[in-house]
């Protein structure tokens, strides 16, 4: 495809993009209409939203359109996992410059109906507008299928805590970028195009999770959350967590302690929940924790002990 997006113009660019969604069992009606169906078998609908911002959260230089529409969808869809529901559907709200390549939009919405297809949902329908910077919305709906939703308040003295998905390697992929490499490509492209484990979060709720997020910020900064909520402490144990020798050779490059990043590196989405002590847990969860007695501050702590640098990514404190 050649021009701008500008030259396609707004219907033709919705034109192209809605040609590249494929169906999914819950949209029952998809773009073309003023709204969406959905189905909500449920009768109680799970919905969030997040926003990716060009330069602060993704850089052309570094990810590909493609690249950009699988992250933005599984950050969202991660999100509807954490709290024990299926996802069934998004929704795409997007702003380019008219300047723009008329291939870099389609390429994003390949990505995001890939990233959907691989959670079980499909792309219900958006919105394009036309501005000065890339931005690019998605809601996420999902489904609880007759379950509770699994909340960040519901964890207890006794309970276990425990992971699923990677910690960490997203930070240690961006850290590579920064000085200018593509490689180990295993990391970057854990960056650039993260895998959660959309399964583990209704699986955990079938299992009994009493508390549960998905690690977006940090894995001190979202165990925080479930802490705050429950009025609980949490106690990490480091030597439970997985340090890869590939991050472990990172960190020594670039002068980082990889637990760092398996701390406080956000963006892999990795499913963390507490559960009752004794739940026996499928071979993909580790058990990296437990939750102590109800307390003040330090609401987590690492070995027993209060962690004195930053938790975690902070949209309103971070730099750049």
């Amino acid at each position: 495809m050649k021009g701008t997006v500008g030259e396609l113009g707004e219907f033709g660019l919705i034109r192209e993009l809605t040609s590249r969604i494929t169906s999914a069992p819950a949209v029952r009606l998809g773009p073309g209409d003023d709204a969406a169906v959905v189905a909500a078998p449920d009768r109680r609908v799970v919905a969030t939203t997040d926003v990716l911002l060009e330069g602060r959260h993704f850089r052309r230089d570094w990810s590909t359109a493609y690249d950009v529409g699988r992250k933005a969808a599984a950050q969202n869809l991660a999100d509807i996992a954490a709290m024990g529901a299926v996802p069934t559907a998004v929704l795409l709200g997007l702003v380019v410059p008219a300047g723009l390549a008329a291939t870099w939009p389609v390429e994003l919405m390949d990505g995001i109906r890939d990233e959907c297809q691989v959670a079980g949902a499909g792309v219900a329908g958006g919105d394009v507008v036309r501005g000065d910077t890339i931005t690019v919305s998605i809601t996420a709906l999902g489904d609880l299928r007759g379950r509770e939703p699994v909340t960040r308040s519901g964890a207890r003295p006794g309970d276990i805590v425990a992971v699923a998905g990677w910690l960490g390697w997203s930070a240690a992929g961006h850290a590579v970028l920064s000085r200018g490499f593509r490689s180990p490509r295993a990391f970057v492209e854990a960056h650039r195009r993260p895998e959660p484990p959309y399964a583990a979060g209704p699986l955990a709720a079938h299992l009994g999770a009493t508390a549960m997020t998905d690690v977006s910020d940090g894995l001190i900064a979202d165990l925080g959350h479930i802490a705050e909520a429950g009025k609980v402490r949490i106690n990490i144990r480091s030597a439970a967590l997985d340090v890869p020798a590939q991050m472990s050779d990172i960190g020594s490059a670039v002068g980082v302690d990889p637990l760092h990043w398996v701390l406080t590196g956000g963006e892999d989405h990795a499913i963390v929940a507490t559960f009752p002590a004794g739940t026996r847990l499928p071979a993909r969860w580790r058990v990296i924790g437990e939750v102590q007695t109800v307390s003040t501050l330090p609401r987590v702590t690492v070995d027993d002990a209060p962690w004195d640098k930053a938790p975690g990514w902070d949209h309103f404190t971070a730099a750049g």
